[in-house]
C-alpha cells in the first residue's frame, strides 16, 4: 500500500464529508476526532464516509481479490441502514407499546445494495473479535452465523411476508433479552428527574453544561419549526391537543461521534395528561448528509425529499415497521431537522462482557435476524415508492444458490477491511497529531 496516497485519501474524504461542520464547530470536531483516535473501532464508527468511498471505488474488492457480485438492479437499490456496526443495536418502545430490540440510529439511511450493510457489520464484527483476541477461525464462524441467520429470516419473509416480526421479551434470550428486561425496569419519571426540575407548577430543563438557553429570535424559530413538525406525525399517531403543548426549549450538545457539529435542541412537551410525570422530552437535531449518497447516483432519490430531515424520517419509517410514534421532521431556515422522542426505554447492547465465541454467536444470530427485518420491513408508514417491490424476493433472486459463496466473501471481506481499518486508524492519528487534519476556526 502507498502510505502517503492512503493518508491523502483519508484526509480528503474527511474534509469532503465534514469540512463545513468543522468550520462551524471546530471544538466539536476536535472532540469527535479525539474520540475516534481512541481505538480502531471508534475510528470505524466515525468514518462511514471512508467505508463507502472504498466500497464504491472497488477498494474492498481489491483487498479480497474477488468482487461483490451478489446484487442486481433491484437488490442493489433497497433501503439500507448505511452505518451498521455491532453497537448500533438496542431497545425501544414501538408504536404498539412493545419493547423491541432492533437496529437503531438511522441517520445514514439511504438506498443502496443489500450487501453493504452486511459488509459493514462483518468488518465491525471482525474488528471487535480482534480487540477481544478471538482466533481468526472463530471470527469467521461468527460472521457466518450472522449472515446465515440473516438469510434464514429473509427466507421466512419470502414465505409469508410477515411484517410484524420483532425481537421481543418473548422470543429472545441471553444478553439481548437482558437488555429488554433492563429497559422494562426504566421509568419515564426517572428520565424526567435526571433532565428537568420543577419550577412552580411546571417542569423546566435542568441547567447543565449540555444545555444552552436561547435568545428570543432563535427560540421563536425553533418554536415555529416545532409547530411544522407536528404536521409530519402520521394522522393515526397524533394525540390530543393537550399532549403536544410546548413547555420548554433549549439548545443541546454532548451527542455521540456521529453527530458532532450538528446543531440540536431539546424540547419539553406535555404528555398524554397534565400530570408532571407524563411530560415528554423530544430531540430536534439537524440531519446528516448520508455517507452513501456521496458515492452513488442520487438523482432518483433526492427528488423525493425537500431536505435531509425528511429523508432521514422517511428512510426510518421504511426500515422500521413500527417506528417511534413521535418521529417526524421539520426545518429551520430551510435546513432539515429530525424530531424524535428521547425515550426512557432505550438500552444499548453491552459488548464489554461478551468475550466467549459461543455467547457472541447467540447474539449475532439475533442481530442477523434484526438486519433482515429492517431490509424486508413494511414501508406502509411511508408515502415513498422508491422501493416498489418485495425486498426479500429481490435479495433471494440475486443470491440464487450462492449462499456459501456469500458467507465466504463476507468473512474474507470483513477480515480484510478490518485490517485496513486498523492501518487507517494509525495513519489518521498521525495525520491529526501532525496537523494534516486541521480542526480550527478560520
Amino acid at each position: 500500500m502507498d502510505t502517503e496516497k492512503r493518508i491523502q485519501t483519508i484526509v480528503e474524504t474527511l474534509e469532503d464529508a465534514f469540512g463545513g461542520l468543522m468550520q462551524a464547530d471546530p471544538a466539536a470536531f476536535r472532540g469527535k476526532y479525539r474520540k475516534m483516535a481512541k481505538d480502531s473501532h471508534a475510528f470505524y464508527r466515525g468514518t462511514a464516509c471512508l467505508f463507502f468511498r472504498d466500497v464504491t471505488a472497488g477498494h474492498v474488492d481489491d483487498l479480497v481479490g474477488r468482487p461483490d457480485d451478489f446484487s442486481d438492479e433491484r437488490s442493489g437499490r433497497i433501503w439500507v441502514h448505511g452505518d451498521l456496526y455491532v453497537e448500533n443495536f438496542g431497545t425501544y418502545l414501538d408504536s404498539d407499546g412493545r419493547l423491541v430490540f432492533d437496529v437503531n440510529d438511522f441517520d445514514e439511511a439511504y438506498v443502496g445494495s443489500w450487501t453493504w450493510d452486511l459488509l459493514r457489520f462483518a468488518a465491525s464484527l471482525s474488528l471487535t473479535g480482534w480487540q477481544k483476541a478471538l482466533p481468526e477461525d472463530d471470527v469467521r464462524d461468527l460472521v457466518a452465523a450472522y449472515v446465515r441467520s440473516y438469510l434464514d429470516q429473509v427466507r421466512t419473509y419470502a414465505q409469508d411476508h410477515d411484517d410484524d416480526f420483532a425481537l421481543t421479551l418473548d422470543n429472545t434470550s441471553g444478553p439481548i433479552r437482558a437488555a429488554l428486561a433492563a429497559a422494562r425496569q426504566n421509568r419515564r419519571a426517572g428520565l424526567l428527574d435526571a433532565n428537568t426540575t420543577r419550577e412552580g407548577e411546571v417542569r423546566m430543563f435542568l441547567e447543565d453544561a449540555t444545555i444552552r438557553r436561547l435568545p428570543d429570535d432563535e427560540r421563536a424559530r425553533v418554536e415555529d419549526a416545532y409547530r411544522r413538525y407536528l404536521e409530519t406525525i402520521p394522522a393515526d399517531r397524533r394525540r390530543s391537543s393537550v399532549f403536544h403543548d410546548l413547555r420548554d426549549v433549549a439548545g443541546k450538545s454532548g451527542f455521540g461521534i456521529g453527530s458532532a457539529g450538528l446543531p440540536a435542541y431539546s424540547l419539553l412537551i406535555e404528555g398524554h395528561s397534565q400530570a408532571l410525570d407524563n411530560d415528554v422530552i423530544l430531540s430536534m437535531k439537524q440531519a446528516n448528509v448520508p455517507a452513501v449518497s456521496r458515492y452513488v447516483d442520487t438523482d432518483a432519490v433526492e427528488r423525493y425529499f425537500d431536505h435531509e430531515g425528511q429523508r432521514t424520517v422517511v428512510s426510518q419509517r421504511a426500515l422500521q415497521a413500527h417506528t417511534d410514534p413521535l418521529l417526524g421532521w421539520t426545518d429551520i431556515d430551510g435546513v432539515g431537522y429530525v424530531v424524535s422522542e428521547v425515550s426512557p426505554y432505550e438500552e444499548d447492547l453491552d459488548w464489554a462482557d461478551l468475550t466467549e465465541p459461543d455467547d457472541i454467536r447467540e447474539v449475532v444470530g439475533l442481530l442477523g435476524r434484526a438486519t433482515a427485518k429492517i431490509h424486508c420491513a413494511s414501508d406502509s408508514d411511508s408515502d415513498q415508492d422508491l422501493v416498489d417491490f418485495q425486498v426479500e424476493d429481490a435479495v433471494l433472486a440475486s443470491l440464487g444458490e450462492r449462499e456459501d459463496d456469500l458467507v465466504s466473501w463476507l468473512a474474507d471481506a470483513g477480515a480484510a477491511y478490518a485490517e485496513q481499518v486498523r492501518t487507517d486508524h494509525g495513519l489518521f492519528v498521525e495525520a491529526f497529531r501532525s496537523g494534516r487534519i486541521s480542526v480550527s476556526a478560520t
